[in-house]
C-alpha cells in the first residue's frame, strides 16, 4: 500500500481530528459528538480557549502531535498557510472548506496552485467543499446538515457536488452510507484517490459517484480496474451529456462521438454502471449491496393486479430483462391452485382469489420460485393509512418471504411509487434477505444492473484490458495535414484495408485511366479540399463509357467552381456494386482519451440516424463484434427480409485494421473517416469506398 493511500486512510478514518477556525469549525465539531466519535477532537483558534466544549489550541504547533485529519474552516489565504503547517507536521490529510479558488478563475486559480504546493504529498479534500463523513467510525469533517446513522457496513459515495451529497445522506430508501466524500475542486486528491482508499475497507460493498468531470482518466481507470479485482461495483451519475463536446470538424466521425460518448465506452470497459438519475443511483447502490449474485436476466413477477403486470410486460425489455414463461409442470401446479378465470403467465397476476389467505399465497409463491428463473419480483405497495385491512397486505409480504426462504431464489420487492414502502417494511425485508426497491423503473433498472455486473465478470477480456489515453495534447505548435482520398486509401491499404482499384490523373487522362481500370467506374474530384464530395457535386458514379466520363468531368468542374473551388486532379476507381449495407468506421482524437474508434451506419444514414457505437483502444475482436451487433444497421448485415447476408468477418477485420492504424499513429492521428465501407455478401468482403485521414505534425514555420 502506497504512503499516499495510507495517509488518505488516516484522513478518512482518523483517531484524532484538528478543527481550525471559529464558527464554521464549531459547526463541524458538534456532529461528531452526536455520532459518538471516540477519537481526539482538537479545536485550533488563536484567541479562544474552548470551542464546543473542547479545549482550544492556539496553533497547529501546539497540538499534542500531528493529527490524522484536519478540517480547515478559515478564509482562503489563511487556508493556504494552515495547509502548509499541517503538511510540515506530518498530518494525515485535511479538508479545505473555503471557496474562491480555481472555480473563480484568475486570482483564484493562482491561489489554488499555491494551495497545492503547500499541501505537498499530504492528501487534501477540496477546496470549495463540505468535506467527509465516516458513518462506520462515527466521525465527520463536515460543517452543515446531513442525514444517516452509524452503520457497520454499506456503500460509499464520492460526489463533486456538496449539496447533492448532503441530500443523498437524507434518503428514505434504506441506502446506508459508510463514507460520504465531497470532492470539491479536487486540487490535490481526486476520485481515483478516494476509490483506492475505499477499496482498502472491507465494510464498503459498493461505491456511488456523482461526476462532473475527471481530470486524470488514466488514474481513474486503474482505480476502477482495482475495484473490479476487489469485486466492488462502481455506480456513476455523470452529468454533461448535452455539452457540445465534439470539435467542429470536416469528417462525419465528429458528429458521432464526443467526450460523453467516450465516457460511456470507458464505463462499459471498466464495468462501471452509469445511471441517469439520483433515484436510480440510490436504488442501484442498494441492490448491489444487498442482492445475491444473479445468474442471468430471466425474472418472473408477481402482482395482485393486472395493471402492474401490464406495465411490467411493456417495460421489461427496456432494461434488458427477460420474463420467460413458467415451465409446463409449474403451469399445471399453479393452475390447480386457482379458479379457471386466472391465467398463469409471466408477469403473473395472481388475482384476488387468494388475497387475504397467507397459506394459499405461500403455496403459489413457492411453486413459482421452484423453476429456473434467476430472480423473483413481487410488486407490492404498502398502504399509507391505518386500517384493519392493511393486515392482508402484510400477509402477501410474509408469504413471499417464506417462499424465498424455502426455495433460496433471489428475491426483490418493488413498490410502484417510492412513497408506498415504509421504513418498517424495508427493514423487515432486508432482515429477511429480500431486497426492497422503490419505484418500478428504478427498481427494474437496479435488478438489471445486478445482472449486468455479474455478466461483466464472465467476460474475461475486460478484466485486464485497460485503454490507452492521450499522451500529448496536440494542436498548439502543430500543423494539421489532411490527406486526400487517394493518399488516405494508400495508407489504409498498407494495413489490410480493401480499397477499389483506382488511379489519379488530370482531366485529359481520366478516359485513359477508365479504359485501363475497366467500366463501370467512379470519377471523383481529388484534393484535400474535397472532403464532402456529394455536397459539392464532386463525384459521379456508375459511368460506363468514355463519353459519360468526359461529360462527368465537365459537369464536376462546373459544380465545384460554383462553390469556389478548382479541380485539377481526378480519382478514377472501379465501381463496386451489390453492397448489402454501408457502414462508417472512424477515429476521432479526444483531448483526454486520445484516438477513439467509432462504428456506425454509413452513407446517407450518418446524417439521418444516430446509429453508432464508440470503442476505446486497444480493442478486441469480441468487443468489435458486440458493438456491430448492437447497431440497428446490423439487421441489414444479417440479411433483412430475405436479402443477402453481409460479410461480418470481413467487417470485423476492417475495423481491427483501422484500430491497428490508430495505435501505430497514436501520437499524430487526428481523424480517420471511412464512409462508406461497402459491405458485400458473405464471402465477398468489404470495400472502403471513401476515406479521409488527417495528422498533426510539428509546425516548421
Amino acid at each position: 500500500m502506497s504512503q499516499s493511500i495510507q495517509n488518505l486512510q488516516r484522513l478518512l478514518s482518523p483517531k484524532s481530528i484538528a478543527f481550525v477556525g471559529g464558527t464554521v469549525a464549531e459547526m463541524a465539531i458538534k456532529p461528531n459528538v452526536t455520532l459518538g466519535y471516540g477519537g481526539e477532537i482538537w479545536p485550533v483558534h488563536p484567541t479562544r480557549t474552548e470551542i464546543a466544549g473542547f479545549q482550544c489550541y492556539s496553533s497547529i504547533d501546539d497540538l499534542p502531535h500531528a493529527p490524522d485529519a484536519a478540517f480547515i474552516g478559515v478564509k482562503r489565504e489563511l487556508t493556504i498557510e494552515i495547509v502548509g503547517k499541517l503538511s510540515e507536521a506530518g498530518a494525515g490529510g485535511c479538508v479545505c472548506y473555503a471557496a474562491g479558488f480555481s472555480e473563480m478563475g484568475g486570482e483564484g486559480q493562482q491561489l489554488q496552485e499555491q494551495l497545492v504546493r503547500a499541501a505537498g504529498t499530504m492528501p487534501l479534500v477540496g477546496p470549495n467543499c463540505f468535506g467527509v463523513i465516516n458513518y462506520v467510525e462515527k466521525c465527520c469533517l463536515w460543517p452543515y446538515l446531513f442525514g444517516g446513522e452509524p452503520v457497520e457496513r454499506g456503500v460509499a459515495l464520492i460526489s463533486q457536488s456538496g449539496n447533492i451529497a448532503m441530500n443523498l445522506t437524507m434518503n428514505k430508501r434504506s441506502v446506508n452510507f459508510t463514507h460520504v466524500i465531497c470532492a470539491g475542486n479536487q486540487a490535490v486528491s481526486g476520485p481515483a484517490d478516494y476509490i483506492d482508499a475505499l477499496l482498502q475497507d472491507d465494510r464498503v460493498a459498493a461505491i456511488g459517484m456523482y461526476i462532473e468531470g475527471i481530470d486524470d482518466i488514466e488514474h481513474f481507470s486503474r482505480s476502477a480496474l482495482r475495484a473490479i479485482e476487489c469485486g466492488i461495483p462502481i455506480i456513476a451519475l455523470k452529468v454533461g451529456k448535452t455539452a457540445a463536446s465534439a470539435e467542429v470538424s470536416s469528417s462525419h466521425t465528429s458528429s458521432l462521438t464526443g467526450s460523453d460518448v467516450l465516457f460511456d465506452a470507458l464505463f462499459d470497459r471498466l464495468g462501471i454502471i452509469r445511471v441517469n438519475s439520483l433515484n436510480a443511483l440510490l436504488e442501484t447502490l442498494k441492490a448491489l449491496e444487498l442482492s445475491k449474485p444473479l445468474n442471468g436476466r430471466n425474472i418472473f413477477t408477481l402482482s395482485c393486479s393486472g395493471g402492474e403486470a401490464a406495465i411490467i410486460a411493456d417495460v421489461v425489455d427496456e432494461y434488458g430483462l427477460e420474463t420467460r414463461p413458467f415451465s409446463a409442470s409449474q403451469i399445471v401446479n399453479l393452475e390447480a391452485q386457482f379458479p379457471n378465470y386466472v391465467t398463469v403467465s409471466n408477469p403473473f397476476d395472481y388475482n384476488t382469489s387468494v388475497w387475504g389467505d397467507q397459506a394459499a399465497q405461500e403455496r403459489c409463491f413457492t411453486e413459482a420460485m421452484k423453476g429456473d428463473h434467476d430472480a423473483a419480483v413481487l410488486i407490492y405497495d404498502h398502504p399509507t393509512i391505518n386500517a384493519r385491512e392493511v393486515d392482508e397486505w402484510v400477509m402477501a409480504l410474509d408469504a413471499f418471504i417464506a417462499a424465498h426462504h424455502s426455495t433460496g431464489m433471489p428475491a426483490f420487492v418493488i413498490c410502484t411509487i417510492s412513497e408506498l414502502m415504509s421504513q418498517d417494511m424495508r427493514e423487515k425485508l432486508i432482515k429477511s434477505g429480500v431486497v426492497p426497491l422503490m419505484g418500478l423503473d428504478d427498481g427494474l433498472f437496479a435488478i438489471s444492473a445486478v445482472m449486468k455486473y455479474r455478466e461483466f465478470f464472465d467476460r474475461s477480456d475486460n478484466m485486464k484490458n485497460l485503454p490507452l489515453f492521450a499522451t500529448t495534447n496536440l494542436g498548439k505548435g502543430h500543423q494539421l495535414t489532411v490527406l486526400d482520398e487517394s493518399q488516405s486509401k494508400a495508407q489504409l491499404r498498407d494495413f489490410g484495408m480493401v480499397v477499389p482499384e483506382g488511379e489519379v490523373g488530370s482531366s485529359e487522362q481520366v478516359c485513359e485511366l477508365a479504359e485501363r481500370i475497366g467500366y463501370p467506374v467512379v470519377v471523383k474530384a481529388c484534393g484535400e479540399q474535397f472532403l464532402h464530395k456529394s455536397d459539392l457535386g464532386a463525384v459521379c458514379l456508375n459511368l460506363s463509357s468514355p463519353e459519360e466520363v468526359r461529360q462527368a468531368v465537365l459537369e464536376m468542374s462546373d459544380s465545384v467552381a460554383a462553390s469556389g473551388f478548382q479541380v485539377n486532379r481526378f480519382l478514377v476507381e472501379k465501381m463496386t456494386t451489390g453492397a448489402v449495407a454501408e457502414l462508417i468506421i472512424g477515429i476521432k482524437r479526444d483531448d483526454q482519451f486520445g484516438p477513439a474508434l467509432v462504428i456506425g451506419a454509413g452513407g446517407l444514414l450518418v446524417e439521418l440516424i444516430a446509429d453508432s457505437e464508440s470503442l476505446l483502444l486497444p480493442t478486441t475482436r469480441a468487443a468489435v463484434t458486440e458493438a456491430l451487433h448492437s447497431l440497428s444497421v446490423s439487421k441489414l448485415i444479417r440479411g433483412y427480409r430475405g436479402n443477402p447476408v453481409g460479410d461480418m468477418n470481413a467487417i470485423i477485420d476492417a475495423v481491427l485494421s483501422v484500430a491497428k492504424f490508430a495505435e501505430d499513429h497514436w501520437e499524430s492521428l487526428v481523424e480517420l473517416d471511412i464512409n462508406p465501407l461497402l459491405v458485400l455478401p458473405e464471402g465477398e468482403g468489404v470495400v472502403a469506398a471513401d476515406a479521409l485521414i488527417s495528422f498533426y505534425s510539428e509546425d516548421q514555420s
